[in-house]
């Protein structure tokens, strides 16, 4: 397997995992009160965390200091946050209510802004 096949399978595993952070973190902002508009906006920040921790350590080369990187990843998943966000906010506009359907939009948003997510990750914050 190439490197940048291995890279990707890696980010994609990663990639479940902070789907799994995100959906846990947005149903319990949501059976706090939050909306799921700011639950979301909470859930999104968490998975983005759990994901750079993910990342740093198992798909890429960390590239220096962990402040300055989670700083450049967090501004780098923001292309992706946008598709993300957008696609999370059609699917909750366009279906009809039901229990499932915040992590259906999740699921959705998540698919969205993986391949510019990834692009940034491996260009922008661990570029070798």
């Amino acid at each position: 397997m190439s490197k940048l096949a291995a890279q990707l399978l890696r980010f994609a595993v990663t990639g479940v995992i902070g789907f799994g952070a995100d959906v846990a973190v947005l149903y319990c902002a949501l059976a706090l009160g939050s909306g799921p508009y700011l639950g979301r906006l909470l859930s999104f920040l968490a998975a983005v965390y759990v994901t750079w921790r993910i990342n740093r350590r198992y798909t890429f080369t960390s590239s220096g200091s962990p402040w300055r990187e989670w700083w450049r990843y967090l501004g780098a998943m923001s292309g992706g946050a946008l598709l993300n966000l957008g696609a999370y906010t059609l699917t909750l506009w366009l279906l009809p209510p039901a229990a499932w359907l915040p992590a259906l939009g999740v699921a959705v948003g998540s698919l969205a802004g993986m391949a510019l997510n990834f692009l940034s990750a491996k260009f922008f914050v661990f570029k070798s």
